[in-house]
């Protein structure tokens, strides 16, 4: 066996992508969780025409760049190009979580209906759970939510106050039989969604918890470039007395929120200050009353907004049906303090895109972007101009930074739709004269600023936004 150094491999790998021969398969060579890509090769159904059930611009930008497939009413499947995208918000909801101490797991997504009876919601949820039987006549649910099957798994497990606090989280699929879905991923029936537990010794234990869930949200939602708005929400089916829904900014959301001005400043400051961020006014327009709001007009910002997360604290309500005990400092047996924690993660993928988006297409934040850069071969037929686009290419991968290479045999203007259409943050464009100056175009798809530059500045310039 031969053994090669990892620079070597990756010299070789990306040299081999390139060549443009037919039997050159499209290349998934892993490094670093890095992949080389030729858009002629790539599985990305560009749609012209939406179908009729598209009503807003996410679900229509979805289809049209080949983000997702149609499987039913409110049920996708997440095509490479959305599965890249959605995978990177996963990622980052994950560093989040586990930064403050949260514990990973993975539950069922089918559930016994006798926790669900223990709990007195099997029959009180309602026709959204989709309940099922098995071989043996035995009651199950696809599960909407997890407070049973959490609790259980704790009470099993779990016997002292010395094992808390306990924090258990998962990104699981959820199945909730919307009467309409629709919207996309928005509001659909399958959707993917983080949704975390606490559980504490007592009410200032669970508070802290709390607040320390609502301050990782809002850095959560800040890392993947959305302004969140914390409103003080109604608990709904699973119950509770502290409650906030985070609410992100869009012109075209569905709800209206009515809040301070100062949210936006303090929610996005390096140290989020939990009691002063929650002393401000924020609401949605069914509770908001002109004539009892709390602040000057001047200082009220109204606001589109949609709901990407849900947090609950609602005590012993779970621990008590369901005989959750452990054992006391004092010996005695008592009930954990509880909470849910909620966060759309499928959903965000549309609300991202109606938050950050223009009359050509997707502008992705760049901590989500399926690629961050995408390279626009304008004479794909010509060597020299492939070996300047393969030379970038090459040298942007050993950096670790995701690059699709558009090497169609297409005209350039159906290149660039594509590359506005699919929101890839940063586009280089490499011509004939650019084989003829050394210079490139670099453009940004958020601002549309183009500059020339050189290979080497270009690589400068993404060494320099890496550090």
């Amino acid at each position: 066996m031969i053994l090669l150094n990892k620079k070597k491999f990756l010299n070789i790998v990306v040299d081999f992508s390139f060549q443009m021969r037919p039997e050159a398969n499209i290349m998934y060579f892993k490094l670093n969780r890095k992949f080389v890509m030729r858009l002629s090769r790539y599985f990305l159904p560009l749609m012209k025409e939406t179908p009729a059930d598209a009503q807003i611009i996410s679900h229509r930008l979805m289809h049209r760049a080949g983000l997702i497939h149609k499987t039913s009413a409110g049920i996708y499947s997440w095509l490479p190009l959305g599965l890249r995208v959605l995978e990177n918000i996963e990622r980052i909801v994950r560093e989040e979580q586990d930064r403050i101490g949260n514990h990973y797991i993975k539950m069922s997504t089918i559930q016994p209906a006798d926790l669900w009876i223990e709990s007195g919601r099997y029959d009180a949820y309602g026709k959204e759970m989709l309940r099922i039987k098995d071989r043996h006549d035995r009651d199950f649910l696809y599960g909407p939510t997890n407070e049973e099957q959490v609790t259980d798994i704790v009470r099993t497990h779990l016997k002292s106050y010395k094992d808390l606090p306990l924090n258990l989280y998962q990104i699981q699929w959820k199945f909730r039989d919307e009467i309409r879905p629709r919207f996309g991923v928005m509001r659909g029936r399958e959707f993917l969604m983080k949704d975390g537990y606490s559980f504490d010794v007592d009410f200032e234990s669970a508070k802290k918890t709390y607040q320390s869930i609502f301050q990782s949200y809002l850095r959560t939602f800040r890392r993947l470039g959305l302004t969140a708005i914390p409103v003080q929400a109604d608990s709904g089916a699973i119950g509770g007395n502290m409650s906030h829904e985070f609410q992100i900014l869009a012109e075209t959301g569905e709800s209206t929120v009515y809040y301070d001005k100062r949210y936006e400043e303090l929610a996005n400051s390096a140290n989020i200050d939990f009691d002063e961020l929650s002393s401000l006014y924020a609401v949605e327009s069914e509770k908001h009353d002109p004539a009892t709001c709390p602040i000057p007009e001047d200082q009220l910002l109204v606001k589109k907004g949609i709901e990407v997360g849900h947090i609950f604290y609602f005590g012993t309500k779970y621990s008590e049906v369901m005989g959750l005990k452990v054992t006391g400092s004092d010996g005695k047996p008592f009930h954990p303090e509880m909470g849910s924690y909620g966060i759309g993660v499928s959903r965000l993928v549309g609300a991202i895109i109606e938050a950050s988006h223009d009359d050509k297409g997707i502008v992705w934040p760049e901590a989500v972007a399926p690629f961050k850069v995408m390279i626009i071969d304008l004479v794909n037929s010509d060597d020299a101009t492939m070996s300047m686009g393969c030379q970038l290419h090459k040298a942007l991968i050993s950096m670790g930074i995701d690059v699709l290479y558009d090497d169609r045999n297409e005209r350039p203007g159906v290149k660039f739709a594509t590359a506005d259409l699919i929101g890839i943050p940063y586009h280089v464009i490499v011509g004939k004269r650019s084989t003829e100056t050394g210079l490139v175009e670099l453009k940004h798809r958020k601002t549309g600023q183009v500059q020339e530059m050189t290979l080497d500045h270009i690589i400068e310039k993404f060494n320099k936004d890496k550090s």
